[in-house]
C-alpha cells in the first residue's frame, strides 16, 4: 500500500494537468467565439462584396452577360482614358481638401469661442445648441435646405441683392462656374460640428498650468495659442482630418440631391461617376473598376491614419 499510493497520486496529477490544459485552451478560444458573429457579418457584408467587385472589374460585361469573359486590366485602362474620370478626380480632391480645411478652421474658431470664459455661460449654452444643429440633419434635409436657400429666387440672392453685392439672380447650383463652390460650401456647413465638438473636448483637457506658466514667462495670447494650444490639439486634429478626408471623398447623397453631378459634369465626383456607370449606363465592369480605384485611394489614407494611431 505504501508503494501504491505514489503511483495513484501521479495518475491523478496527470489527469489534473490534462484537464487544466483543456480548460486553459478553452478559455483562450472564448473571445474568438464572442467575436465570431461580428466577423461572419463583416466577411459576408463587406469582404465578400469587395471581392466580387474586384472580380467584376476584371471581366468584360459583368452581370449583363452570362458568359462574361476575363478582360484583365482593360476596364482600368478604359477608366483612365476617360476625361470625365480625371475631371471627377480633380473636383473630388478640390471638394475634399476645401471641406477638410474649412471644417477645421470653422470648428476650431467655434470651439475656442465656446471654451472662453469671456462669453456669458448662458450665451455659450445657446451657441452650443445653434452651432451643433447642422449635425442633426440628414444629407437629404441639408440638400433641400441649401437648394431652397441658393435658389435664384431664394434668401441668399435676396440678401445679396439688398446689399448691392449682386445685380442679377445667380443660379448657384445651375451654373458651371458656381456649382462646385456652392456644393462645397453646403458640405462645409454640414460637417464642421464634428471638429467643433472634438476640439472643444480637447481644449477642455489642456492643463491651465501650461497657460499660467507661459503667462509668467511673458508670452502673449498668440504665443500661447501657437505653442501650447495647437501642439496639445495636434493628435486630435490629425485623427479627425484623416477621417474627414476619407468620409468626404465618398460623399454621395449631398451631391446627388443638389446637382446630380451637373451641370455638364461640373460637380461630378468619383462617387457619382461610379454610380452613373453602374445604374445609368449599366456598365458594371467599368463601375467596379472605378469603385476599386476609390477603394485604393481610401485605403492609402486609412494606412496613414492607422500609422498615426499606432504612434499615439
Amino acid at each position: 500500500m505504501i508503494g501504491y499510493a505514489p503511483a495513484l497520486t501521479t495518475a491523478q496529477t496527470r489527469t489534473h494537468k490534462k484537464g487544466w490544459l483543456s480548460y486553459n485552451t478553452l478559455r483562450k478560444l472564448v473571445p474568438y467565439f464572442y467575436v465570431s458573429p461580428a466577423t461572419f457579418l463583416l466577411v459576408l457584408l463587406m469582404l465578400f462584396p469587395m471581392l466580387m467587385v474586384l472580380r467584376y472589374s476584371l471581366m468584360d460585361g459583368a452581370i449583363m452577360k452570362k458568359d462574361a469573359a476575363f478582360a484583365g486590366l482593360q476596364n482600368y485602362i478604359t477608366i483612365f482614358a476617360d476625361p470625365v474620370f480625371w475631371q471627377s478626380v480633380g473636383q473630388t480632391l478640390y471638394f475634399t481638401v476645401m471641406s477638410v480645411v474649412f471644417h477645421f478652421i470653422i470648428g476650431l474658431a467655434f470651439a475656442l469661442l465656446l471654451n472662453t470664459t469671456r462669453v456669458d455661460p448662458v450665451i455659450r449654452s445657446i451657441l452650443r445648441v445653434l452651432y451643433i444643429l447642422p449635425w442633426l440633419f440628414t444629407a437629404v434635409i441639408i440638400a433641400i435646405i441649401w437648394r431652397l436657400l441658393l435658389d435664384p429666387n431664394g434668401v441668399v440672392n435676396s440678401v445679396l441683392s439688398a446689399l448691392h453685392v449682386i445685380d442679377f439672380k445667380v443660379e448657384w447650383f445651375s451654373s458651371t462656374s458656381t456649382a462646385i463652390h456652392a456644393l462645397t460650401f453646403a458640405n462645409i456647413w454640414a460637417g464642421y460640428p464634428l471638429y467643433m465638438v472634438s476640439l472643444l473636448a480637447g481644449l477642455q483637457g489642456i492643463p491651465k498650468e501650461l497657460y499660467e506658466a507661459a503667462s509668467i514667462d511673458g508670452a502673449n495670447e498668440f504665443d500661447m495659442f501657437w505653442h501650447i494650444t495647437i501642439p496639445q490639439l495636434m493628435p486630435i486634429i490629425v485623427s479627425i482630418a484623416l477621417l474627414d478626408f476619407i468620409w468626404t471623398m465618398q460623399v454621395f447623397p449631398l451631391v446627388w440631391m443638389t446637382t446630380g453631378g451637373g451641370p455638364i459634369y461640373s460637380t461630378e465626383m468619383l462617387s457619382t461617376f461610379t454610380y452613373k456607370l453602374a445604374f445609368a449606363r449599366y456598365e458594371f465592369s467599368l463601375a467596379s473598376a472605378s469603385a476599386i480605384i476609390i477603394l485604393i485611394i481610401s485605403m492609402s489614407v486609412t494606412y496613414f491614419y492607422i500609422k498615426h494611431q499606432q504612434r499615439r
